[in-house]
């Protein structure tokens, strides 16, 4: 689709002609997006697999396959354990918005669990007339001491469409029934915000409390206390954070003996001033942390857990960026810390994930992005000790408490590329006595979803331009690559926020890509964690081109080592891996046979402006400052050429997407219609940042997105 001349925006941002596909429910923008939502699925629908010589169309068959994926009841149910009961969220082909229900331990172990409905989703947007998507519920423990007394109330959040704005409506578990309003249940309306309980009356409340009560951000800046029987706008306001700021926190802890609330002010990603709350006073008075403003800290009982971001000195020590760091809370907030160091990174180590049960620490650590568990405890003197935890585990290994407040009991989940997820269940009771962690118990198993016969999964190291080793992971088929036959292959990245990219069971790509033939690569690159906060700062703002130069030197090391070629080498990402993969199509076209942009940020002279943009300035800079002489030579909507032969591109969003604007997906793929690009768009109504909504959508996005690959790297390969 070509115009008389190309329409581009001026490169100083101060033209933008296609600025009007910003109005996301406008009708214009609404006609341009279903008439190339059309065209998406007229050539994609009628698109045959090249490796089935019946010619039979692809995309059919693989969201078919996909859906089934996704809908599978032998899939591992993840529960999280409330008193006497397991609950779980549940969506499969007869329950496409899902089912709220909760079973016991007990029957969780059997292969068929009897579950309790709590919620229909599906039947509730059927008496309401709704489009509601579940967003999570939580439940209020019980004062009472009595042991075993069961839960009885819930704050379940309920959104339109997938948007990350939504509602939240107070639950009866008893009556498996909401509490009206109008009969003093708690009930907020639509709004980037939440309620969150402190007892059965009282909430705090963090939301759209009327006119300049939201951040630039969009997002909460009061934090209330909401009393049971009074309207919301009457809640009494404890703190207010500044428009600028990206929003404002509130959270009871319901420990008992340990009863804490916290209020914490967010003034950007990994800027943050913490405030403990004296609810007794009144008004509450709050109590400022005195730690570094990117330092993350919580605390558990009487332990204060810190990790900072940046070197931390306090007293004669010096807690390195990216260590864990504990001690007792009431002596650090008294000014007399005595603080421990229970994870020291080093070059190629980080903390990837904590744990904390009712008196173990555990410990998930990357070392080169491989995971091993440690778990520090306190002996009768009160001085910790290390033990290395379940070394014969191996892939991807996750820990959660199954109820940090009463037991020592974990849940252990291990997965890998290509190796179905195992949840297992351990106790760490005896390790706090010097023992030795029990052994762990097998729950659930999946069966696999793919052919994994002849797939290996590998690790590498590419060199970026500044010489840094990056980590990628290739899952493909050796023999082809000793044989020298070229591989379809795909690259996957993020890049940004701290975020690692780790080994999980890949499903639906196992399914759709790996069994077909497909090569799958995750590549490492700076901006995400995988490292530790280093990794991320190094491809921070003026910084940001190294992430682009570490994720096109794997495309290359992959060229470099015979796996594929420029034909057959693909890349896709989505949110800030939209970005990525938006600066690929147009700084490295050449290196690439095919691009997947999904849910991204494009226009980095807007983004600031655009829903939650506001609050990643801290990641990218402020374009409407003297930043935007760097932040414009990574903004994939103004370096677009004239003179530039893209790579085939397929741009992916949402309608519902209320974090990253719809519109930088629209306006990115008009310019590139403009100059007669070979891009084609497609726009899912509902899904909000997910892209869909229910296991259909995902199924109909990912069908299509495949069939594309197939159609053009995947094609004589």
């Amino acid at each position: 689709m070509t115009q008389s001349a190309p329409q581009l925006p001026a490169s100083d941002g101060s033209t933008d002609p296609h600025q009007w596909l910003e109005e996301v429910t406008g009708e214009d923008a609404l006609a341009w997006v279903r008439e190339r939502n059309a065209a998406a699925e007229a050539e994609l629908d009628e698109a045959s697999d090249p490796r089935d010589p019946s010619g039979k169309p692809l995309a059919a068959t693989l969201q078919h396959e996909i859906r089934e994926i996704l809908d599978a009841k032998d899939r591992i149910p993840g529960v999280v354990k409330r008193g006497e009961h397991l609950y779980n969220f549940w969506t499969d082909a007869e329950h496409e918005r899902g089912l709220w229900r909760r079973t016991t331990l007990e029957s969780y172990r059997t292969e068929e669990p009897e579950w309790e409905i709590l919620l229909d989703v599906d039947a509730l947007n059927r008496d309401e007339e709704e489009d509601w998507v579940w967003h999570g519920a939580r439940l209020l423990r019980p004062s009472g001491s009595a042991e075993g007394e069961p839960y009885r109330r819930a704050l379940v959040d309920l959104s339109h469409g997938g948007s990350d704005a939504d509602v939240t409506r107070e639950f009866d578990l008893e009556t498996l029934s909401f509490v009206p309003a109008a009969e003093g249940g708690f009930e907020r309306p639509e709004a980037k915000g939440s309620l969150s309980w402190i007892d059965e009356d009282t909430v705090w409340a963090a939301t759209d409390f009327g006119e300049g009560t939201m951040t630039s951000s969009g997002y909460a800046r009061q934090a209330r206390i909401w009393r049971r029987g009074t309207e919301l706008a009457q809640a009494e306001l404890v703190h207010e954070v500044a428009a600028s700021d990206m929003a404002v926190f509130a959270a009871h802890d319901s420990t008992p003996g340990w009863e804490r609330d916290w209020v914490v002010e967010a003034h950007a990603f990994y800027d943050n001033t913490l405030h403990l709350v004296d609810r007794t006073q009144q008004p509450p008075t709050l109590t400022t942390l005195d730690v570094p403003a990117d330092l993350e800290a919580n605390a558990h009982r009487d332990l204060g857990i810190f990790s900072p971001r940046s070197d931390w000195e306090i007293g004669e020590a010096t807690y390195p960026a990216g260590s864990l760091v504990v001690g007792d809370l009431d002596r650090f907030l008294a000014g007399e810390p005595e603080l421990h160091m229970l994870f020291e990174p080093t070059e190629t180590t980080s903390l990837a994930d904590m744990t904390i049960t009712r008196t173990a620490v555990v410990l998930s650590i990357l070392e080169d992005v491989v995971h091993r568990l440690e778990v520090h405890t306190r002996d009768e003197h009160g001085q910790w000790v290390r033990q290395d935890l379940y070394p014969e585990l191996r892939g991807a290994i996750g820990v959660s408490a199954v109820d940090a407040d009463v037991s020592d009991e974990v849940w252990v989940t291990v997965t890998d590329f290509i190796e179905p997820t195992r949840l297992l269940l351990g106790d760490l009771h005896e390790v706090a006595g010097g023992g030795q962690a029990g052994e762990l118990e097998l729950i659930k198993s999946a069966p696999a979803r793919f052919e994994a016969e002849g797939l290996d999964v590998s690790q590498h190291f590419a060199t970026s331009d500044d010489g840094t080793r990056i980590p990628y992971f290739e899952i493909s088929r050796p023999d082809r690559v000793e044989a020298g036959e070229v591989q379809p292959t795909l690259l996957y990245g993020y890049g940004g926020f701290e975020i690692s990219l780790t080994p999980s069971y890949l499903g639906a790509i196992g399914k759709a890509w790996l069994e077909r033939g497909g090569t799958y690569v995750l590549a490492n690159i700076r901006g995400g964690g995988e490292y530790g906060p280093r990794w991320h700062q190094a491809a921070l703002k003026e910084n940001r081109h190294r992430a682009y130069e570490d994720f096109s030197s794997v495309a290359k090391d992959l060229v470099e080592r015979g796996v594929t070629d420029r034909d057959h080498l693909a890349v896709r990402g989505g949110s800030n891996g939209g970005l990525l993969t938006g600066n690929m199509v147009t700084q490295y076209p050449e290196l690439f046979g095919a691009v997947i942009i999904q849910v991204p940020l494009l226009d980095m002279k807007r983004y600031s402006h655009l829903l939650a943009g506001h609050s990643w300035m801290a990641e990218y800079g402020d374009p409407d400052t003297e930043d935007w002489e760097y932040v414009r030579t990574f903004s994939p909507y103004h370096l677009l050429r004239e003179d530039v032969q893209y790579p085939p591109t397929f741009v992916l969003t949402s309608t519902r997407d209320d974090r990253v604007h719809p519109g930088h997906a629209r306006k990115f793929t008009a310019a590139m219609e403009s100059l007669g690009a070979d891009v084609r768009y497609w726009e899912n109504i509902e899904g909000g940042h997910g892209g869909a909504a229910t296991n259909e959508q995902a199924a109909r996005m990912n069908a299509l997105l495949y069939t594309f690959l197939w159609d053009t790297i995947g094609k004589d390969s």
